[in-house]
């Protein structure tokens, strides 16, 4: 791990002598801001909570840090009340069917997220008698959990003093030590910067606040730099540098757009037919719509030869799609009024419960563009 020889900046007019931040000063400013402006989520414990002995549930932390991986709070927040609905314990995620858990899922995206929850659940319940590790190493070694999750469950839900680092956390360490080493190579300098404040003393209080902050406060653009706690430390806003241009990131490459095609039918009933996608591979083990054979890599036929049996197949238009490594645009067919006959590739799903099926959001799209009032509720 690389410690940077300097991280003060230059004097400046606006900041004469700028030093590194007063790290043992941090938390306890921090702290006191979030016991005042910390947010509610279901699975939080409040500061009071906390301070009168009580700790959040691991289950509810690691199911709502695996939602929030690439995903807004507003979005996941359903989503988690829906699993705890069904899934009270992990016990009962663990035993619950998997085209159910991947059903519950479908529109948060991401579904290897899915597949590594239902395994996880399985190895607690299996391994652990429904109890989770309450170490970072002991979380690591679980299916499906890398460093920041552990790190995450072992500081929130067991008090562990774990670096916990998300991009709010890089937004705000970034600043506060103004680094100029670009994004993602300066990850590993981040979680060493996070480690070296985070406290010894309610560390899993200080990993949430964090992240309030730079949900609120230290924001991407207009940071409310007059209203950090921490401002009095900050190496960017002492120096009067721009502060918005912090996290530096290396500039990105264009996605690249891969084409396809994707073939809605419709059965005198209204029912939609839908095959599963293989278990393994992006938007794996959910029902699709049949489409043609494009990959992140490799481009699929968009004409009516990739159709998937004959019929009366009518092009709707595009729909475009945009995944974390490259855009897909979707030529869209449509075949309505076919009997519903037996195949062996598929299913015909009945139209009331076509809403609830475990069909990624492209697929939506594709139904949509085909017939907009087929996901009606």
């Amino acid at each position: 791990m690389r410690t940077p020889p300097d991280l003060s900046p230059p004097p400046s007019a606006s900041c004469p002598n700028p030093t590194i931040p007063e790290t043992a000063a941090v938390a306890p400013l921090l702290l006191a801001w979030y016991d005042r402006h910390h947010r509610s989520f279901p699975w939080r414990i409040s500061p009071a909570e906390g301070q009168q002995g009580r700790r959040a549930d691991p289950y509810h932390v690691w199911l709502s840090e695996v939602m929030l991986q690439q995903t807004t709070v507003q979005a996941v927040i359903p989503y988690f009340q829906r699993f705890l609905a069904l899934w009270p314990r992990v016990e009962d995620l663990a035993e619950a069917e998997t085209d159910a858990v991947m059903k519950a899922w479908a529109g948060l995206g991401y579904y290897a997220r899915a597949r590594n929850l239902k395994k996880c659940a399985e190895a607690v319940a299996r391994d652990h008698a429904g109890r989770f590790p309450d170490t970072e190493d002991g979380l690591r070694a679980l299916p499906g959990v890398g460093d920041y999750t552990a790190a995450a469950v072992a500081a929130i839900a067991f008090d562990r003093p774990s670096a916990v680092v998300d991009g709010n956390v890089e937004r705000v360490v970034s600043r506060l030590f103004l680094v100029e080493d670009s994004l993602p190579a300066a990850k590993r300098l981040f979680r060493a910067l996070t480690a070296s404040i985070t406290p010894q003393q309610r560390p899993g209080d200080f990993a949430q606040a964090m992240m309030d902050l730079g949900s609120t406060i230290c924001t991407p653009r207009r940071p409310v730099c007059a209203l950090c706690p921490l401002n009095d430390h900050c190496l960017a806003f002492r120096s009067g540098a721009a502060v918005e241009s912090y996290p530096r990131k290396a500039a990105k490459k264009d996605k690249p757009v891969r084409k396809g095609a994707a073939f809605v039918a419709r059965d005198q009933a209204g029912a939609i037919f839908l095959r599963k996608r293989a278990e393994s591979g992006l938007l794996g083990g959910m029902s699709e719509v049949p489409n043609s054979a494009w990959t992140s890599r490799v481009d699929g036929e968009t004409g009516l030869s990739a159709a998937p049996f004959s019929a009366d197949w009518q092009a709707c238009g595009t729909v475009t799609h945009v995944f974390t490594h490259f855009e897909l645009q979707l030529s869209v067919y449509s075949a309505r009024d076919l009997a519903a006959l037996r195949r062996n590739d598929g299913w015909w799903e009945p139209a009331a419960s076509l809403s609830g099926a475990a069909l990624p959001t492209v697929m939506k799209k594709a139904i949509a563009l085909a017939f907009p009032d087929a996901l009606s509720p």
